[in-house]
């Protein structure tokens, strides 16, 4: 485990620079809202830098590499494209302001501690499953078996689950009439959270493909564990769904009849 250790220690040096590059621009411009952009292009570059670091690499390490590919460049350019059209997020507009009033923290000294070094460390352990993955496969160890397969087959479920879900809720936002308005057409018949239940998807599957390296695969189970819990009882699900019961009227109707993550009918 050695090597695993100083690969995901290159790993980290790598991210920690991305960021503060990120943080000196956000300074620049004083938005930080581009974060949730880098959180799946940041894995992006974690992969690409496990796949570099390893000797023949083989196809699980390929598969694992094309998945977080995949899923973050997709993701990375929806995310920064509404952040370009919408401008500051008015989340991270209220707790930059909140914690300067109480903290007395300068813009930038809020934003690098509350933002910016808060997200990397979740990041890295999100994206543990294909950095230990992709190390795992060294050499092309480890043929792809059913598991590994079933993973693949998963996560590209949670990759199109994703994207149709975030395409249907820009169309429904496009459209001036829809203003005030819950969308419950679509996915979002089935689950109040399409692109949450997506990304979940997407990292179980690829910890699927991971675990059947061994022991680094299995351990990578922290990733879609604490990604779950993240988007279900943290800072997703909940922080959102408070807001829009605040501002929607219909949305608290919309939670009694619309399975909260799972996709599942909705009740009569």
């Amino acid at each position: 485990m050695s090597g695993a250790l100083t690969m995901l220690a290159i790993n980290l040096a790598v991210l920690m620079a991305a960021i503060l590059l990120l943080w000196a621009y956000s300074v620049k411009i004083r938005d930080v809202s581009f974060i949730d952009a880098f959180w799946a292009f940041g894995m992006v570059i974690l992969a690409w830098a496990s796949w570099m670091q390893i000797d023949g690499n083989g196809r699980r390490a390929d598969v694992l590499l094309a998945l977080t590919t995949i899923w973050g460049v997709r993701l990375a350019v929806h995310l920064i494209t509404r952040w370009r059209r919408e401008g500051e997020d008015p989340r991270y507009k209220k707790i930059m302001g909140h914690a300067m009033e109480t903290k007395g923290w300068s813009w930038a000294k809020t934003a690098l501690l509350m933002v910016f070094l808060t997200q990397a460390p979740l990041l890295f352990i999100t994206s543990l499953p294909a950095q230990l993955g992709i190390w795992a496969s060294e050499g092309g160890r480890w043929v792809m078996g059913p598991i590994a397969w079933a993973g693949v087959v998963i996560a590209m479920i949670g990759i199109i689950f994703e994207t149709v879900g975030d395409a249907q809720l820009k169309a429904f936002r496009s459209n001036p009439a829809n203003k005030g308005k819950v969308l419950d057409t679509g996915l979002w018949r089935y689950t109040r959270h399409p692109n949450y239940f997506g990304d979940a998807c997407t990292w179980w599957g690829i910890w699927l493909v991971a675990a059947e390296t061994g022991p680094a695969g299995w351990v990578s189970i922290i990733g879609p564990i604490f990604l779950t819990f993240t988007l279900t009882k943290w800072s997703g699900k909940p922080l959102l769904e408070r807001s829009l019961k605040k501002n929607r009227p219909d949305y608290a109707a919309y939670i009694e009849r619309t399975s909260g993550f799972f996709p599942w009918p909705p009740k009569k």
